[in-house]
């Protein structure tokens, strides 16, 4: 009986016009509320749609994003194929019904989340096959609608910021048993294997150690103090072209050389998610994070914009995000987890994870400098790494929390206050040691971590190395905090609205290059200040100097 359920169970997108009795609906998500529920949680919510009104918005917000799908193909006759394609029911349906889960269950201690807060999702989904199963059984039938933006959807049925949607299911009796297979095979689109992929694991393989180069730097001291003579003899008056100079000096004295060159300039921008975005902490919901990363990988972010403009190399590292990217995306894949745990109750990352992410941020670097690369800047996309950012300014640098918590994504004055609350009874939990490392697993992101990984890596490379915003400081902050010299490499390009990082970068010592009042991240201020460092690069090798253009040092 079972096995012929599950062999009739379609993913339908035809029905017919016979209303959905009460009694079927209700058994089916009796049947739902019987799925699995880690923790026994019960987090999986439901919303029942009838409205022809909400169902042409959700009818509306599915074409505009099947039109960008459809986009995504890259054959003509594929594209054809696409559109003849019948994907949603939602209008012809009698029944909409949402399937959602409850975040805000995370904000207590919950069995089974430990290792992923994925769980909670997962939850919800066996609870979607029960249901699709019931309704099977009862004689009508289900189809699963995905290709919506997921942050418009929550806005048009005005769902709460702790409730989070899995997708649309139009519920009725089926018009088709599309010859008892599923429609996209019956449409010759593509056809489903007839057995299961299964392979037994019956060895252990050890983790490969990263290999480190060090580039052994020419005489800085020396080459510094000639730089530093270079520089005054420029036609100018002494310390006339101001934080350029201070610039030149640096470039000049990190690569070793009084003409130096600026060559395959790189930025990376490192993505993940964190656990503690569960709890509200940000504007926006976590699956911002990969509609962002698939943004960087179309070339439609503000970062893809400046990067051209500058002609500085893009790369996108997938460290840790909570979505599997397809395999053939432009995508670096150093992803520890689908996300960190959430700190508020657990340590973010294990030890182990922490080494991880500083060997795979390494990586990234060793492989950017063999293309010739001497300068790399980092950016950060994660929802609710201003939180991770944050509680580690306030332990690393001992300043007060209030000081340290800013807006991140644009949260208002009751959402800021929620999020310093949130984070104060994180760290009143904490009972760990404060020695770097520990505080960093406990409370840091996936992103951040493989960020200061290549810091490191980079320092031991002799490379230069472009610090972004907040985020990116806080990344630097912890890679400082175990090896002090990268503030030699290191050049802080921008000071950003977050209020704790014009305090973080007096802490350091660190002068900003510009000060644009940004919030963005994604390495932003890298890529609008590398212009400086080519001029400073310019004027230091192009300049003439009082010797070589005979003009007098007093007529200046």
């Amino acid at each position: 009986m079972l096995e012929d359920l599950l062999k009739l169970r379609r993913d339908t997108r035809h029905f017919t016009n016979e209303p959905v009795p009460d009694s079927v609906l209700q058994k089916a998500l009796m049947a739902g509320h019987m799925a699995p529920s880690v923790g026994l949680t019960d987090a999986t919510r439901y919303y029942i749609i009838r409205s022809g009104e909400v169902k042409l918005a959700v009818k509306h917000l599915f074409d505009n994003y099947s039109r960008k799908a459809e986009q995504l193909i890259e054959t003509d006759d594929q594209k054809s194929a696409y559109r003849a394609l019948k994907l949603e029911g939602i209008t012809d349906a009698p029944i909409g019904l949402v399937v959602c889960y409850d975040r805000s269950v995370l904000n207590e201690f919950t069995i089974g989340t430990i290792a992923t807060n994925d769980t909670i999702r997962s939850s919800a989904v066996c609870a979607i096959q029960n249901i699709w199963l019931s309704l099977t059984e009862q004689g009508y039938s289900m189809g699963w609608v995905s290709i919506l933006n997921y942050h418009q959807f929550k806005k048009i049925l005005n769902l709460p910021d702790e409730i989070e949607p899995l997708g649309y299911f139009c519920v009725g009796k089926p018009a088709t048993d599309y010859e008892k297979q599923p429609m996209l095979q019956q449409l010759g689109w593509k056809n489903k294997s007839e057995l299961p992929a299964v392979a037994e694991i019956d060895s252990l393989s050890g983790a490969a150690s990263v290999e480190s180069s060090t580039i052994v730097p020419a005489d800085h001291q020396n080459v510094s103090a000639q730089l530093s003579a270079a520089i005054d003899g420029k036609t100018k008056p002494l310390g006339s072209l101001g934080m350029l100079e201070d610039l030149a000096l640096q470039i000049g004295t990190v690569l070793g050389t009084l003409s130096p060159q600026i060559t395959d300039p790189q930025l990376v921008v490192f993505a993940a998610d964190h656990g503690i975005a569960h709890h509200g902490v940000s504007a926006y919901p976590q699956e911002v994070t990969r509609q962002m990363v698939n943004n960087f990988l179309d070339g439609g972010a503000a970062i893809n914009v400046f990067c051209r403009q500058h002609q500085i190399a893009l790369k996108v590292v997938d460290a840790g995000v909570n979505y599997d990217f397809a395999p053939n995306a432009d995508l670096i894949v150093h992803k520890i987890a689908k996300g960190t745990q959430s700190f508020l109750y657990a340590a973010a990352m294990s030890a182990a994870e922490l080494e991880l992410c500083l060997q795979k941020g390494a990586e990234v670097v060793a492989e950017v400098q063999k293309g010739g690369s001497n300068t790399i800047g980092f950016g950060e996309m994660g929802i609710g790494n201003t939180s991770s950012a944050s509680v580690l300014m306030h332990l690393l640098c001992g300043l007060p929390l209030q000081d340290c918590v800013g807006k991140g994504t644009g949260v208002n004055a009751a959402q800021l206050q929620k999020k310093q609350e949130i984070l104060q009874l994180a760290i009143s939990r904490y009972q760990g040691s404060h020695e770097v490392k520990h505080l960093m697993a406990h409370f840091g992101g996936f992103e951040m971590m493989q960020i200061a990984g290549a810091m490191l890596e980079a320092k031991k490379r002799n490379l230069l190395i472009l610090v972004d915003g907040f985020i990116c400081t806080v990344a630097y902050l912890c890679a400082f905090k175990l090896d002090p010299e990268l503030q030699r490499n290191a050049i802080f390009c921008h000071q950003s609205d977050e209020q704790g990082h014009r305090l973080l970068l007096e802490q350091l010592n660190a002068k900003a290059l510009l000060k644009l009042d940004l919030r963005l991240g994604e390495g932003t201020g890298c890529a609008l200040a590398f212009p400086l460092l080519k001029s400073a690069v310019d004027f230091l090798n192009d300049m003439a100097s009082f010797e070589s253009a005979e003009v007098s040092t007093g007529a200046v």
